[in-house]
């Protein structure tokens, strides 16, 4: 059973809209700062914030190129080697589009965010998607959940930059209950894949709580050997894990060590099954 299946207690996640409004606040946000701000270092080890923008730039040009435009150069990756050729691919588009001006780099942007919002917004959301989401687990996906990954990665990278310029946060920001909270939302979607050999008793029940106004609950449950993410469950859990909305997109994207996500979160019940949940990674590489 694939990950797919297992959401299905779930409803779709469809933020195709929501595309254009990230976008709009990252060419805002480029246009407000000031120029040594481009070379201010983010949570990601090896980017400074021209990096983290160059690569916005290359995946949507590169998306659209491949799938809008089936415009294919690269030999599509041998099995098990999917990260190593994302990771190649990410450091070519980056090494080139670092070099761009940032006035010439966030207009780029802006062109590039209204070409991909179009195309995500033109897709039938239960079609089948060129890309499947392979954090999740799934060989084949839909469009609706290659659209909401598509969305995490434009946040994300985003709130990367912004907690580079704006560690304070004195700026109006994204991590808002509209924008944010799908993104949680599809993170999440990445459980039952993250727990595929985690052994339990069945009937199991694991709950997972982001705090703040945009976070929410989500029930994972065993049976059958498999877990599934459901939508209410009458029994206790037998463990909960709240991690505060703050660090939570970090934790699901390598930005921040695990030993001090854990220490600023809240383990209650079965902590070796709650521990479980910090090794949910909701990106490809």
């Amino acid at each position: 059973m694939t990950a797919a299946t297992s959401n299905r207690a779930l409803p779709p996640i469809l933020c195709a809209p929501l595309l254009r409004t990230v976008d709009r606040h990252l060419v805002d946000l480029l246009q407000s700062i000031q120029p040594p701000d481009w070379d201010a270092q983010t949570v990601a080890p090896e980017w400074k914030v021209r990096d983290v923008a160059g690569h916005l730039l290359d995946t949507q040009l590169r998306k659209l190129s491949l799938v809008r435009d089936a415009c294919f150069v690269d030999t599509p990756p041998a099995p098990g080697q999917l990260a190593a050729f994302i990771n190649r691919l990410n450091r070519e588009g980056v090494t080139v589009y670092r070099r761009l001006s940032p006035p010439l780099l966030t207009a780029l942007l802006q062109y590039a965010g209204e070409e991909s919002a179009r195309f995500h917004e033109a897709l039938d959301p239960f079609a089948p998607s060129a890309f499947n989401v392979s954090w999740a687990g799934e060989t084949h996906s839909l469009n609706w959940f290659d659209t909401a990954r598509e969305l995490t990665e434009r946040w994300h990278h985003q709130q990367q930059i912004r907690l580079a310029v704006d560690p304070q946060r004195t700026r109006p920001g994204i991590m808002t209950p509209e924008l944010y909270h799908p993104v949680l939302d599809t993170f999440l979607r990445g459980l039952p894949h993250a727990f595929r050999n985690v052994e339990a008793a069945e009937r199991t029940m694991l709950r997972v709580e982001i705090s703040g106004d945009s976070g929410g609950e989500w029930m994972l449950e065993q049976s059958a050997r498999l877990w599934t993410l459901v939508t209410s469950s009458t029994g206790r859990p037998a463990a909960h894990v709240t991690i505060p909305q703050e660090i939570a997109w970090r934790v699901f994207t390598r930005g921040i060590d695990k030993t001090a996500a854990r220490n600023l979160s809240r383990i209650e019940g079965d902590r070796a099954l709650a521990e479980r949940v910090f090794d949910l990674t909701a990106i490809v590489a």
